[in-house]
């Protein structure tokens, strides 16, 4: 259960960093409003991840993958350019969620 955990916390991050982009500095009350509550979940399926995962692999996932889906979300959806160092970067990301992993094992 506690991965289905981190799922839900990786998810709600991402919705509540797209409503950040979405707020344009808060001079939009539903995306703002939307933000504060997307990230208020996402911390509450953290903590409860934590119970049983490690601190170092629960924070790597979380921060790794959702660092990846943002950017794919401003790439598709935002229209950010893309290029090949971008994805290099993306590809050094979830080379690093998966060694830290690997190191667990």
């Amino acid at each position: 259960m506690h991965w289905l955990y981190l799922i839900f916390a990786i998810v709600s991050e991402v919705a509540g960093t797209t409503c950040m982009k979405l707020s344009e500095g808060f001079t939009k009350t539903i995306p703002s409003t939307l933000m504060w509550v997307f990230y208020g979940i996402c911390f509450y399926f953290l903590t409860l991840t934590l119970k049983k995962v490690d601190v170092g692999i629960a924070y790597a996932i979380w921060s790794g993958v959702g660092t990846v889906l943002i950017a794919t979300v401003g790439i598709l959806y935002f229209r950010e350019p893309v290029g090949v160092l971008k994805v290099a970067g993306i590809m050094a990301i979830i080379g690093g969620v998966i060694a830290l992993n690997i190191s667990e094992i």
